[in-house]
C-alpha cells in the first residue's frame, strides 16, 4: 500500500470531507480533537465555487484552515480534467439536482432541468481522467432514493447506471449520525464505488451481496446493522443505457426499488431494509453547549417569545394566498424550546440570524432562551470550534455553512474502514 491515498475533494464546502478523511491538526473528531490519529488520507486537489454568491466565503475559510495549494475556486463545471492531479480517490458531497438525461452526455442539451447539473461535473472527471481513481466516496440527502416523485429511484439509478458503465461497484447506505451515537439527528445517503482494478471490488464480486451488505462491506464495518431476517433482498437489474433509465426507470410512479442498504455490480443491484445496531451511550445537545460564553445577541427578548412559540407550536387557521383566496391550513407542533437531552435536530441552512423561526434550534438556559451560537452549530456537526470563524464571514454565513455541511465523525468512520480494506488488499498482493 501506498504511504498515502492521494484525493480530490469536490463541494468542499468549509471542509469536512477533510477533516474527517485527514484529521484536525493529526487529531481525530470522534475524539473532539483530542487523541492523535494517523491518517492515510491526503488531499491534494480540492475544490469550491458556490454560484449565488459574489465572495466566496467557504472557499476563503478553506484556504484559511487547509493553504491555499492544490485549492480550486472556480466553478467546477468549467475546470479542465487535465488540470486535475491524479488522485486515488474522488470524494465529494454532490447536490440533489434533476439528473434526467435526453440525449447523450456529449450533449449539453441533452440534460433536462437545471444547466450544469453537478453528478455530471463527477462524471466527466471519471470519464476523461486517463488514470481513473479506484475508489469514489460521496454524500448525498437521503431524498436522491425516491427522487424524482413521479419516478421514484430513477436519479439514483442513472447514478448507479454511470458509475457502471465507468467500470464501478457500488455499495451505500442512508445514515443516520445520530443512530451511532453522534450529536445530530441527520439523514444521509453515502455511496462507495470501486473500480474493477481494485481487489475491493473482486471481493464484492466474489461475496453474497446480502453478507456485503450485513456483514462484509466497508460500510457495515463502519457502522454494523442488522435486517429482518425474514425479508430477502430485492434485486434487479439496470437494463438500457442511462437514456432509457431516465425515461423508462419505475415509470409507473409506485414506491422506490432502492431500501435504505444496498450493492451494485456489473448492473445488478441487490438492496436491503437494514437497521442501526449501535450499543454506546449517544451524544446529545446539553453535552455541546457552551457555559457562560454565548453572547446576548443569542438570547431571545421576552417580547419575541410569543412569535416564536406561535411559530413552533400547532396550527389549524385559515389563510388568505396572495390572490384573495381562502383556504384552510395545518401543521403540527414542534419541540419548545428544544430537548437538552437528546440528539439535536437537523441543523438547516437558515439556522442563523436572530428573525423568529419554526425550524431554528432554540434551548433554556438559567439565563433564559436562546439561539444555538457559530461554536455549537459546528460541534453537532463535529467540526473544531471556531473552525468557520474569519474576519468578513457573518455568524449567520457560519450557520449557512453548518446547514450544508455533513457530520464529520461519519467521513471519519467509513475512512476508516476503508483505509482497513485498503491495507488488507495490500498485504495479500504482498503475499
Amino acid at each position: 500500500m501506498p504511504n498515502k491515498i492521494r484525493v480530490a475533494e469536490l463541494f468542499a464546502g468549509v471542509g469536512g470531507f477533510r477533516l474527517g478523511l485527514e484529521g484536525w491538526k493529526k487529531k481525530s473528531a470522534s475524539s473532539g480533537y483530542t487523541k492523535s490519529v494517523k491518517s492515510v488520507y491526503e488531499v491534494v486537489w480540492s475544490n469550491q465555487w458556490e454560484p449565488s454568491t459574489k465572495t466566496q466565503h467557504a472557499s476563503l475559510v478553506y484556504e484559511q484552515r487547509f493553504g491555499k495549494d492544490g485549492h480550486s475556486n472556480e466553478d467546477i463545471t468549467t475546470v479542465d480534467v487535465t488540470k486535475i492531479p491524479d488522485h486515488d480517490m474522488l470524494v465529494g458531497g454532490f447536490p440533489c439536482q434533476d439528473y434526467s438525461v435526453a440525449t447523450t452526455l456529449k450533449n449539453s442539451k441533452g440534460l433536462i432541468g437545471k444547466k450544469g447539473v453537478l453528478w455530471w461535473s463527477i462524471h466527466k472527471i471519471l470519464s476523461e481522467k486517463k488514470k481513473k481513481p479506484k475508489y469514489i466516496f460521496l454524500e448525498n440527502v437521503d431524498r436522491l432514493l425516491i427522487s424524482p416523485s413521479k419516478q421514484r429511484g430513477r436519479d439514483f439509478a442513472i447514478i448507479l447506471k454511470s458509475l457502471d458503465d465507468l467500470g464501478y461497484a457500488v455499495e451505500w447506505r442512508i445514515i443516520n449520525a445520530a443512530d451511532y451515537g453522534m450529536p445530530q439527528r441527520r439523514r444521509r445517503i453515502f455511496i462507495l464505488a470501486y473500480l474493477k482494478t481494485a481487489s475491493i471490488y473482486k471481493d464484492l464480486k466474489r461475496c453474497d451481496p446480502r453478507d456485503w451488505i450485513l456483514n462484509e462491506g466497508t460500510l457495515a464495518s463502519a457502522f454494523p446493522v442488522t435486517s429482518n431476517e425474514l425479508v430477502l433482498p430485492t434485486e434487479f437489474e439496470l437494463n438500457g443505457d442511462i437514456v432509457e433509465i431516465s425515461s423508462s426507470f419505475n415509470k409507473n410512479g409506485g414506491a422506490s426499488l432502492f431500501e435504505n442498504s444496498g450493492v451494485m455490480i456489473r448492473g445488478i443491484v441487490t438492496t436491503l431494509k437494514t437497521f442501526p445496531e449501535f450499543y454506546g451511550e449517544p451524544v446529545v445537545l446539553n453535552d455541546i453547549i457552551q457555559n457562560g460564553e454565548v453572547t446576548e445577541e443569542f438570547y431571545i427578548n421576552d417580547k419575541d417569545l410569543d412569535k416564536w412559540r406561535y411559530l413552533k407550536g400547532p396550527k389549524k387557521e385559515i389563510r388568505v394566498n396572495t390572490e384573495g383566496f381562502e383556504y384552510n391550513y395545518s401543521e403540527g407542533g414542534m419541540v419548545f424550546p428544544d430537548s437538552l437531552n437528546k440528539p439535536s435536530r437537523t441543523i438547516i441552512t437558515g439556522e442563523g440570524g436572530s428573525s423568529p423561526s419554526r425550524f431554528k434550534h432554540v434551548i433554556q438556559t438559567k439565563k433564559g432562551y436562546r439561539r444555538l451560537s457559530p461554536v455549537e452549530l459546528e460541534r453537532l456537526n463535529m467540526f473544531p470550534d471556531n473552525h468557520t470563524k474569519l474576519d468578513g464571514v457573518s455568524d449567520t454565513k457560519r450557520a449557512f455553512f453548518m446547514g450544508n455541511a455533513l457530520v464529520v465523525g461519519v467521513i471519519e468512520k467509513i475512512g476508516l474502514a476503508l483505509k482497513e480494506k485498503i491495507e488488507n488488499e495490500a498485504l495479500v498482493q504482498q503475499v
